[in-house]
């Protein structure tokens, strides 16, 4: 991607933040300059990965296959001793044109909350004991304290205010319903980590390679400098 669609996907998502008036913890705010001069007291950023984070998953084209996201909390398996939280706390951001592709976690739990916009579609699958899609066999899925089962490759519908949990090895993608606009999401998780616990179905990265055609406007999750 080059910079200058991550700084317009960063901005993008930000006046959507405040639109619907959710406030961001104050490191979200900081500068790249700043973060030149942070210390190891932000060493918890450092480690588990918060801050923005603009996907396009390696496919080179944002605007069909791409997500914006910010982690707000996390705590870290691998760093359990330093860092006690069990749990994780993102916002993501999607747009009407955008996709995000099908994948589970083998560790990670997750809710999804549509915390405001459009209808988020959210097509789930078990995956089989070989990560395949299992296309038969029914998925149980739990919507805001209903659990029902439905077909394979099911799309449910999660508008304004609905969340659905995403239990370990269920496929799952994102997209937005035409025609209701872009869509705020929540996730309330267990530890979050983006290098280990992505199965796409299908072969892609996770963060974008940059061509740097302006300065950033902020510094993504993977970019920041070693503290001072």
């Amino acid at each position: 991607m080059k910079r200058s669609e991550i700084n317009a996907a960063l901005k993008e998502m930000e006046n959507m933040i405040k639109e619907y008036r959710f406030s961001l913890p104050p490191f979200c705010d900081f500068t790249p300059e700043q973060w030149q001069e942070k210390g190891h007291e932000y060493d918890e950023i450092r480690d588990n990965m918060l801050g923005w984070d603009i996907t396009d998953y390696g496919l080179g084209d944002f605007e069909k296959v791409g997500f914006s996201l910010i982690t707000i909390r996390n705590g870290n398996l691998k760093m359990a001793n330093k860092y006690k939280k069990t749990y994780a706390e993102k916002l993501l951001y999607l747009k009407e044109t955008q996709t995000s592709p099908m994948h589970f976690h083998w560790s990670k739990m997750e809710d999804i909350i549509n915390r405001g916009g459009g209808n988020l579609l959210i097509r789930v699958y078990n995956a089989t004991k070989d990560e395949d899609l299992d296309r038969t066999g029914e998925v149980e899925v739990h919507k805001d304290g209903r659990t029902m089962m439905v077909p394979a490759g099911t799309q449910i519908k999660l508008m304004p205010g609905e969340s659905i949990s995403i239990q370990q090895y269920m496929y799952h993608d994102f997209e937005v319903e035409a025609g209701t606009g872009a869509v705020l999401i929540g996730e309330v998780s267990q530890c979050n980590d983006d290098n280990t616990d992505n199965r796409f179905y299908e072969k892609m990265g996770r963060f974008p390679t940059i061509e740097e055609d302006e300065p950033p406007y902020r510094l993504l999750c993977n970019e920041y400098p070693a503290a001072k």
